[in-house]
């Protein structure tokens, strides 16, 4: 079971760097660390899927869940991240954790073939791009790598407006799926076209489980 206590790990999460120079066109947001320590604290105590497991982390942007997911215990975490930047300000903050066990690799998700991970992982993590205008359905196509890495499970974050899509693309992929938890994520203004200071998403936290 989980070691740390809930306030603990979202302590220790407040303090990881997020993006200096966020890229629009990737959807870099940070995982907040109040929606990060609840994803992982549920996934740990709920199912046991952190705690000497190996686990990847698909988009990782800073590493937000990589090193919460290390602090859970995790046998290995590997991250994987298309933008230089973000995988430097990532080294950086493993380097500030003084964590060992995980690491980055730079990886475009969507040429999955460029990368062997099939069945590599026990669990699967992510909170993948919710998909702009420009990257309608990019939110399936990370999650369509993600269980083709996973041996146990995949837990994502998608908003709730998506969950009866979801739910069909899960019955049409044979794997079996549920919302555990419905969380709030405020979204701070971070690009220029961004008219209000935050807004508030609905999101759902899936776990798919793979047989």
């Amino acid at each position: 079971m989980a070691c740390l206590k809930l306030k603990k790990i979202e302590e220790f999460l407040q303090t990881v760097d997020g993006f200096e120079n966020p890229n629009v066109t990737l959807e870099q947001y940070v995982t907040p660390s109040h929606i990060a320590s609840r994803m992982l604290y549920t996934i740990q105590t709920n199912y046991n899927d952190l705690e000497n497991k190996f686990v990847l982390d698909i988009g990782s942007g800073a590493g937000m869940l990589s090193i919460g997911a290390s602090l859970l215990g995790a046998a290995h975490v590997v991250g994987i991240e298309i933008d230089s930047e973000a995988i430097e300000i990532f080294k950086n903050n493993i380097k500030g954790f003084e964590i060992e066990n995980v690491d980055c690799v730079q990886w475009d998700v969507l040429y999955k073939e460029s990368l062997n991970l099939e069945r590599k992982f026990d669990t699967v993590l992510m909170n993948p791009p919710f998909g702009t205008k420009q990257n309608t359905g990019i939110d399936m196509k990370f999650l369509r790598t993600g269980l083709n890495c996973a041996q146990v499970s995949v837990y994502s974050l998608h908003k709730t407006s998506t969950r009866d899509h979801i739910k069909k693309k899960s019955v049409e992929w044979s794997v079996k799926s549920y919302v555990i938890a419905e969380l709030r994520y405020n979204l701070p203004h971070t690009f220029k076209f961004h008219k209000r200071s935050s807004v508030d998403i609905a999101v759902d936290l899936w776990r798919f489980e793979i047989s």
